[in-house]
């Protein structure tokens, strides 16, 4: 799973919930996705399985022509290439729904992770400010105590 955010934000980030629901929505696509690519390269490998079977068994058929065939025989060749060929057209019908369906996951999961990049950079962008006002603040209060330490030992001078 492709996690972005990873740094906790210190000071409440008002779309944290957002960010949370986007990031959990984007793991389910990657998920899902990892499915689809695992069901095109099945698909891909039993259509890949049938083609070679079909060329191997067509193999047998002509070295079989060649030995000479009975009618019935060659009848039997015939009907079993008729139906590879009609279990590759199938598989070929899978496996290009199988290329469409991943096609549509590459996208959602491309949308979902724009969502996240863009709710994750306003987080980036919440946690710089907040850093920042903690700095200042920090800066604030080492002035105000220098000040005081430094007016405390001019009126111990005076």
């Amino acid at each position: 799973m492709t996690r972005i955010w990873t740094k906790p934000v210190t000071k409440n980030f008002p779309l944290q919930s957002i960010l949370d629901l986007s990031q959990m929505r984007l793991d389910e696509a990657t998920r899902r996705l990892g499915e689809l690519l695992a069901d095109q390269e099945k698909a891909s490998g039993q259509m890949a399985l049938l083609v070679q079977y079909r060329e191997e068994y067509y193999g047998r058929f002509m070295a079989a022509a060649r030995e000479g065939l009975s009618p019935e025989q060659w009848r039997n060749y015939q009907t079993f290439l008729d139906r590879l060929d009609s279990a590759i057209g199938q598989a070929e019908q899978m496996m290009a729904q199988s290329k469409q369906m991943t096609a549509a996951g590459q996208q959602d999961w491309l949308s979902k992770r724009g969502k996240v990049k863009a709710f994750d950079t306003l987080a980036q962008r919440h946690q710089a400010r907040t850093d920042q006002d903690a700095s200042r603040q920090e800066q604030k209060s080492l002035d105000e105590h220098s000040t005081r330490v430094h007016l405390a030992k001019f009126k111990e001078d005076d």
